[in-house]
């Protein structure tokens, strides 16, 4: 766990110190000088660090993902079970058109699979120890076709730049509610006071969280349209009975946060808390794909 939060932090540092760098190349001069706030500048630093963030992160989707889950590459299978997740993929990917990804293992309880990459054509598929131990291989056959699907749709990259337009929108909208609370209420002339921060920080946990719906609704929407994919190039039967074998072998994803989106099963909830979920309840899924959807 440690090492995880520690590869994030690193990580992520490293992202801002790459965007700071790209700033200073530009020439973006600073949001707030003693006329007011700059929106000429406020509107290029909130699309850098909003879509430039979201970009590297898919970029590097493969290596961080390896590295966060000791996923181990199959380059040359070491027994029949390797092999056979190999040739499956492969078949998959010339069936849907895409180059065959690189096909991993990770070591995990929960019956789970990922798949990432910046590009159809340079992807990875993951699939968990405990889903090779819980699953036949008609059901991880389907669940593999799920994840081409996600590669084929292009949901890695969709997703990024949907976040992209959330985190530009959430830097811009803050500073604005800060800039105006600082005027308005502080009664700040020139330059800016602490109102402006403290507001533009408040400002941008409350428009974080409800952009984040927006984040949420369209992962719930590709993993519908990933069942669909995985009924077609594996089978509607398989893809149903692969859904049942998750709903029946339930447990909480050992997915990392910053990967939970991108994995074949999620947290559940109702309520409120249905609006944050990265996945649609197994039950809606497979009622879905009963009706044909």
């Amino acid at each position: 766990m440690f090492k995880r939060i520690a590869f994030f932090v690193i990580t992520n540092l490293a992202i801002v110190f790459v965007l700071s760098i790209v700033l200073n190349l530009l020439g973006v001069g600073p949001m707030l000088d003693q006329q007011g706030l700059n929106l000429t500048s406020l509107v290029v630093f909130a699309a850098v660090f909003g879509f430039g963030g979201s970009l590297i992160s898919l970029v590097i989707s493969k290596w961080t993902a390896k590295r966060l889950t000791g996923a181990r590459v199959i380059t040359t299978p070491a027994n029949e079970m390797e092999a056979w997740l190999v040739e499956v993929v492969r078949r998959q990917a010339l069936k849907a058109g895409i180059d065959m990804p690189e096909v991993a293992i990770y070591d995990a309880p929960d019956v789970n699979a990922f798949a990432t990459g910046m590009r159809r054509n340079s992807a990875l598929v993951a699939v968990s120890s405990g889903l090779l131990r819980a699953m036949n291989r008609s059901e991880a056959e389907a669940v593999l076709a799920h994840e081409i699907s996600h590669v084929v749709n292009g949901d890695m990259i969709t997703l990024a730049l949907i976040q992209g337009v959330v985190n530009t929108f959430v830097i811009v909208a803050s500073r604005l509610v800060g800039y105006l609370v600082d005027r308005v209420i502080f009664k700040t002339e020139r330059g800016h006071g602490p109102g402006f921060f403290i507001t533009s920080m408040i400002a941008q946990m409350v428009f974080g969280i409800l952009a984040s719906i927006v984040v949420f609704w369209f992962s719930r929407q590709r993993e519908f349209r990933a069942d669909a994919g995985a009924a077609v190039l594996a089978g509607r039967e398989k893809m149903i009975a692969a859904l049942e074998k998750l709903r029946q072998t339930a447990m909480q994803p050992h997915l990392p946060d910053q990967m939970s989106a991108f994995g074949i099963s999620g947290t559940t909830g109702g309520g409120m808390k249905r609006l944050f979920m990265t996945h649609p309840p197994l039950e809606e899924r497979i009622e879905a794909l009963k009706r044909g959807r």
